[in-house]
């Protein structure tokens, strides 16, 4: 049997459960984990790529330095669904496959949108602060999920998951996205409608489309104009999507209501206006950090590896 190297970079892959790394033991693979605590990880990617078969990358970047310096490497096997952070033209070029986990964190992430929504609807947040802190306030009044308005912006796995979970709330559903599922959004006894109708008609809006040329600031000062000024802006998706700028303005000004944001387009969420914001709630990038999706996502991650280096039929390439 062949001996492989595989890299791995997400601090949670196998963290609790090393069944992903046995299974790639059981196939010709020797993992080396690399740690961003234990210095830069650019440079320790630059350091080990040269030699790697595989890597099971995170939320790095790959561009193409790293990719020409990578010269056996055969596949990049995103630990999650987003892509955006690998330069696809160089990884073609330079034949290496790039796939991802599709399902694996559906539900964790759907979880996370609704409770950001409950937390950003009851002012949870600051509350808690407020006590932690000593304080004798009283409650921070807030709005019901109730039958109220819930737009969705994207009908993939955890878009629906999301819509799945509001019917406890018997919320009405408004839905946007490219590729329609009629069939579900009628089940639910929603609507597909335009864009910009989803946003002056919803209470609650949580997006969950990927991030590409055209997505990127889907959510500008424009779009944010329209919303209702109660209305929860929830992002669990790409923080790119939104205009953060815009988004500043819009919660500081109060022409909406709040926003709950588990992604934000810059790196280090403490470097970001928002936070300072009693009406705005950030998470780290956290939808999917549950024991079961990082099972699912470090399985199927490993999977994609074992099906390249093996010259397998990998189900969850990215098409080029």
């Amino acid at each position: 049997m062949n001996t492989y190297t595989v890299l791995a970079t997400p601090r949670s892959f196998a963290a609790k459960d090393d069944t992903p790394i046995k299974l790639l033991e059981q196939n010709g693979c020797r993992v080396i984990r690399l740690n961003p605590a234990a210095g830069d990880l650019r440079e320790q990617l630059l350091e080990h790529l040269p030699d790697a078969d595989a890597v099971i990358a995170g939320l790095e970047t790959y561009d193409k330095e790293l990719i020409v310096a990578a010269s056996k490497l055969k596949i990049i096997s995103r630990y999650g669904v987003g892509y955006d952070n690998v330069d696809l033209k160089a990884a073609a070029q330079a034949g290496i496959k790039v796939s991802v986990t599709p399902g694996a964190n559906s539900d964790s992430v759907a979880d996370m949108a609704i409770s950001l929504m409950l937390c950003a609807a009851r002012n949870i947040c600051p509350m808690v602060a407020a006590v932690r802190a000593g304080k004798k306030e009283k409650p921070v009044s807030g709005v019901e999920m109730w039958k109220k308005t819930l737009g969705v912006v994207g009908t993939g796995k955890i878009g629906k998951g999301v819509i799945e979970r509001s019917s406890g709330f018997r919320m009405h559903i408004l839905a946007s996205d490219t590729y329609k599922d009629t069939d579900f959004i009628n089940l639910h006894k929603g609507r597909y409608v335009e864009l910009d109708t989803l946003f002056k008609e919803s209470d609650f809006i949580s997006l969950h489309v990927p991030l590409t040329d055209e997505t990127k600031n889907l959510v500008d000062e424009r779009r944010l104009s329209l919303m209702k000024p109660t209305a929860v802006l929830v992002n669990t998706a790409r923080g790119g999507l939104i205009d953060e700028n815009a988004l500043y303005t819009a919660l500081k000004e109060g022409s909406i209501g709040a926003a709950a944001l588990d992604v934000l387009a810059l790196d280090n969420p403490a470097e970001s206006p928002l936070r300072t914001l009693d009406n705005c709630i950030i998470t780290p990038h956290a939808g999917a950090a549950t024991a079961e999706a990082s099972y699912n996502m470090g399985m199927t991650a490993a999977q994609n590896v074992i099906d390249v280096l093996g010259g397998k039929t990998c189900t969850y390439l990215v098409e080029v």
